[in-house]
């Protein structure tokens, strides 16, 4: 029902990029044609993807996903025993917050200076990037469980890995997944900042190089790029977060 303002839109930004006539700001129809000349145009066998498509999306996916599980699963492994430990995380909470109130990007000088251009460096600026936000929404998820549902397990004798498995983590589910979901974004955009600064290859790099090389059409094909894969990381998110949640509710019916 909302694709018609977005039509809309785009026939207006079309309509008035091609009054202006500005190289800078070419419209929509130029940009997605460079998009699918420049990566999708290719074999069938190769699932349509270029040669150029397997050099960007190779190294920056790779880096990404790898970033973005590296910090998932310590952030819910440490998110879990803050949450249970309150006094331990009352204690870190400070240093927590300082931590994630500094912002990525102004780290990039120093992992320049310690680290090794490539694959490290943007891995490392990834996860201490989107590390905070699933952190702090497992302990803040851990610390919402309903304490006559934690009760009601120790009275039944269900204790460690299985009350974490069938109590906390169903009731904490929604925060940890809001945090997950969140981080990936994040994820994606230090990929991008830390291609731009610190690489040669990559989606990132390619967008650096075209701006350089006042090539605007794969410039604004490389940002349109960007958003359609972060479009289509939430849609996907989005389904799997309803799988889990569906659940998520089944086990929370099974604790209460």
């Amino acid at each position: 029902g909302r694709l018609w303002l977005f039509a809309l839109l785009v026939g207006l930004w079309e309509i008035a990029t091609r009054a202006v006539a500005d190289p800078v700001f070419p419209p929509p129809s130029q940009i997605v044609r460079t998009l699918y000349e420049t990566w999708f145009s290719g074999a069938v066998s190769d699932f349509f993807l270029t040669q150029e498509a397997r050099d960007d999306f190779r190294p920056s996916l790779t880096n990404l996903f790898a970033g973005w599980t590296i910090a998932s699963v310590a952030g819910v492994a440490l998110g879990l025993v803050l949450g249970r430990f309150r006094a331990v995380g009352d204690v870190l909470e400070p240093v927590l917050h300082f931590g994630r109130s500094v912002p990525p990007p102004t780290l990039l000088p120093f992992l320049l200076a310690v680290l090794q251009l490539g694959a490290q460096l943007q891995i490392t600026t990834i996860v201490f990037g989107v590390i905070w936000p699933v952190l702090l929404n497992t302990i803040d998820g851990v610390r919402t469980v309903d304490p006559l549902h934690l009760e009601t397990a120790k009275v039944f004798g269900i204790g460690g890995t299985q009350r974490l498995r069938r109590v906390i983590l169903p009731a904490a589910a929604p925060k940890i997944l809001a945090g997950l979901r969140t981080s990936l974004g994040f994820a994606l955009i230090l990929m991008v900042i830390s291609e731009l600064v610190g690489g040669t290859i990559g989606i990132g790099a390619h967008i650096i190089l075209a701006q350089q090389t006042a090539e605007m059409n794969q410039m604004w094909a490389g940002i349109l790029l960007l958003g359609v894969l972060g479009a289509l990381f939430n849609l996907v998110f989005q389904l799997l977060e309803k799988r889990v949640l569906a659940w998520h509710v089944g086990a929370k019916r099974l604790a209460s």
